[in-house]
């Protein structure tokens, strides 16, 4: 039995003891630091702390440029997998701390086949994609007080009838690793937005019986061309917009990623281990380490 089975018998177990034992179940209270934080946790991570949680979003990709209509590039199918393990600190409480990997396919538009190469339209380059496959996407440490003492709170949940929404905008802003060194006086910084809209039914999210709960969610990004594209630095931007959910198992993914998992990523179907200490990884770092042993290599044959 591999590890992510183990890891999914023992959520079995977990979820069992908790629903035979009802009496130390109750309903969570947003506003209580305590319970936003794990409100937060159960939106995130999977039935038990070191269980492997996955969340699977499937879209599209377009380009915007200015002066032309926007063009369907891409379809795009994504997942990442994660754990959430125990954390404690005297003063901030009780959190936990969030390891993942995450992978998105490009495919074709029209085909859904996962894509080797692609026509640019705009240079009429052929080039090599490069998928995205970012291990580590680690989270920072989440506690029911922050270090200066104030709560944590929730972004921006609320409840509307069964239903409970939590949108998390984050604007990214920060030094490209594939530009220069005087950024702040050129440009060339990395410059995208990430959009997450969490949709999950109120009962299931605040009532401890049950072990976890199992959001929907909306992804949307902007951001600039994709390196891989060799866009020159032409005027545009990418949308992404996708949709998804938390899956109950690794088996619930479509055909289409675990196949491309099982042949070219195998260390995608379990999450790092809970004291991961890398840095994480993004297209654009993951890009320049490629594009630097292509180049080492190139010069050793000279």
């Amino acid at each position: 039995m591999n590890r992510f089975l183990k890891q999914t018998a023992l959520a079995t177990m977990v979820a069992s003891f908790a629903l035979a034992n009802p009496s130390s179940a109750r309903m969570l209270d947003p506003e209580k630091p305590e319970d936003a934080l794990e409100i937060m946790k159960r939106t995130q991570c999977g039935t038990a702390d070191g269980v492997p949680a996955v969340y699977h979003w499937s879209g599209k990709v377009y380009s915007r440029v200015q002066g032309e209509p926007d063009r369907h590039l891409y379809n795009g199918e994504g997942m990442n997998i994660r754990q959430c393990v125990r954390i404690e600190d005297p003063k901030r409480g009780v959190g936990y701390r969030q390891v993942s990997r995450e992978v998105m396919f490009y495919l074709d538009p029209k085909t859904n086949e996962v894509l080797r190469t692609w026509d640019n339209p705009w240079t009429g380059e052929t080039v090599k994609v490069m998928q995205i496959a970012n291990d580590p996407v680690n989270s920072r440490p989440n506690y029911p007080y922050r270090a200066d003492g104030t709560p944590y709170t929730l972004p921006n949940i609320r409840q509307q009838g069964n239903w409970m929404f939590m949108p998390i905008e984050v604007p990214l802003f920060y030094h490209n690793v594939l530009a220069g060194d005087y950024q702040d006086y050129v440009g060339n910084k990395y410059h995208a937005m990430e959009i997450f809209d969490f949709t999950m039914l109120a009962d299931e999210i605040l009532d401890t019986n049950n072990p976890t709960a199992y959001p929907s969610i909306s992804w949307v990004r902007i951001s600039d061309w994709m390196p891989w594209m060799k866009m020159r630095g032409r005027q545009g931007q990418m949308v992404f917009n996708a949709m998804g959910a938390k899956l109950k198992s690794y088996d619930e993914l479509p055909d289409v990623i675990k196949d491309e998992i099982a042949l070219n990523y195998p260390e995608y179907t379990a999450p790092p281990p809970g004291d991961d200490p890398r840095k994480n990884e993004t297209t654009w770092t993951v890009f320049k380490k490629m594009i630097d042993v292509e180049r080492a290599a190139e010069a050793d044959k000279k």
